[in-house]
């Protein structure tokens, strides 16, 4: 457990769905609650946050950033110039780690906004964060350092796996694979589920079935010392049911089909990050 005392202060500006799940998975971790600060527009959810969590609460995001030697920007991309304006002379007095979890915004762009000469670090977590599953990218720029890299790593850690990236572009491979990538799952399991009703199953047994296969398989590839193609291999007999299966899933072009989803998210995130740089 990390001492109270010595615990570098992170405040969260924004206190939405995803910026709970990393402070809640750091308590779970054992951050002290004395060291987090929680700010929100809105006194409703800090009430709802202060019930949950024993973290400290404000709507003023002066008072909490000039405490912070950490600041994680959680709000939508489209409020976070407005933000981080409002933030400027705050954040040049103490000058923190910034943190974003906001898609298409480029640290640069982040760092002009908040006066310049600053760490930033651009997070790229995805939905399952919020059951402690998360897959996430970070990109630093030139000015964190080593330790300002382990407490963002430490940070994004306790909801799920971290992979760091050496170039800012890379966040956008990161979008397609992880940041989208549960939505790509969610509709296989869908069209499982589609599959197995249209087959004759009960519409309950169709989606557990369909569920609970993906989620072994998932947890089999995580624990195996063999690669996703290799198990595949193991679990295709020839001239069996599987091996039907998986050549009308190649006679579709599946890979190329997947491929090509992945290039079109990343290639919004890029527009995204135009247009946001623009305003």
């Amino acid at each position: 457990m990390t001492d109270s005392s010595q615990a570098s202060r992170i405040t969260f500006i924004g206190a939405g769905n995803m910026a709970s799940a990393i402070f809640g998975g750091m308590l779970d971790s054992g951050y002290p609650a004395a060291a987090i600060t929680a700010t929100s527009r809105s006194q409703e959810r800090l009430d709802a946050i202060a019930a949950q969590y024993p973290v400290n609460t404000t709507r003023d995001n002066l008072a909490a950033v000039a405490e912070a030697d950490v600041v994680v920007l959680a709000v939508k991309p489209q409020m976070m110039r407005e933000l981080c304006l409002s933030l400027r002379e705050a954040v040049q007095a103490r000058r923190p780690l910034i943190m974003s979890v906001a898609a298409g915004l480029e640290a640069a762009t982040l760092e002009q906004w908040l006066g310049g000469e600053l760490p930033v670090i651009r997070c790229m977590p995805n939905t399952p964060s919020l059951v402690g599953a998360g897959a996430s990218g970070l990109y630093a720029n030139a000015r964190v350092d080593a330790a300002q890299r382990s407490l963002a790593g430490e940070l994004l850690g306790a909801v799920g796996l971290v992979e760091w990236v050496e170039e800012e572009a890379q966040i956008d491979a990161v979008t397609a694979v992880a940041g989208s990538g549960p939505a790509y799952c969610f509709l296989f399991m869908e069209s499982l589920e589609a599959a197995g009703i249209a087959l004759g199953l009960a519409p309950e047994s169709a989606r557990r079935l369909a569920l609970q296969t993906v989620y072994g398989a998932a947890k089999m590839a995580r624990e195996s010392e063999f690669e996703p193609a290799e198990l595949r291999r193991r679990v295709t007999s020839p001239n069996g049911t599987t091996e039907r299966a998986i050549q009308s899933f190649q006679d579709a072009e599946l890979a190329r089909i997947v491929a090509e989803a992945a290039e079109a998210a990343a290639e919004r995130a890029r527009e995204l990050s135009r247009e946001l740089s623009q305003n």
